[in-house]
């Protein structure tokens, strides 16, 4: 099953709306980290780049969960970082959301971003 969030992306990319695809995506990554913390009773941090707390729960995650670790940070504190701008755009350079990301950018985010929320999400979701 896709994530919704995934979905929502994928969508919006066909759509040309680069924006919301890595908005979406930013969101998909971000709520199935939280999920895998969550899975190991971690309290998740209250703010968008849960990098520091994955790091810190490191040795807690499955190996193949494990093995994805820093793309998994990079990726998260990449995403956190342009979450405003997906949503907003660069408001002190004009420049809006709407063009504020290249389709190559958005595709490249969203296939990046889909095998991580697919392990993670597997992951939070066992018994």
């Amino acid at each position: 099953m896709l994530d919704p969030s995934l979905k929502e992306a994928e969508g919006a990319l066909v759509a040309a709306n680069f924006a919301i695809c890595v908005r979406r995506s930013q969101e998909a990554l971000e709520l199935s980290a939280k999920a895998a913390l969550r899975r190991l009773a971690i309290e998740y941090p209250r703010e968008h780049d849960v990098s520091e707390a994955l790091e810190a729960a490191a040795d807690r995650l499955p190996d193949d969960v494990r093995r994805q670790l820093e793309e998994i940070k990079a990726l998260s504190a990449e995403l956190a970082r342009i979450r405003g701008p997906a949503l907003y755009g660069y408001e002190a350079e004009g420049v809006p959301a709407s063009e504020a990301f290249t389709r190559d950018y958005a595709a490249r985010t969203l296939d990046r971003v889909k095998p991580i929320v697919n392990l993670l999400v597997r992951f939070a979701s066992e018994p």
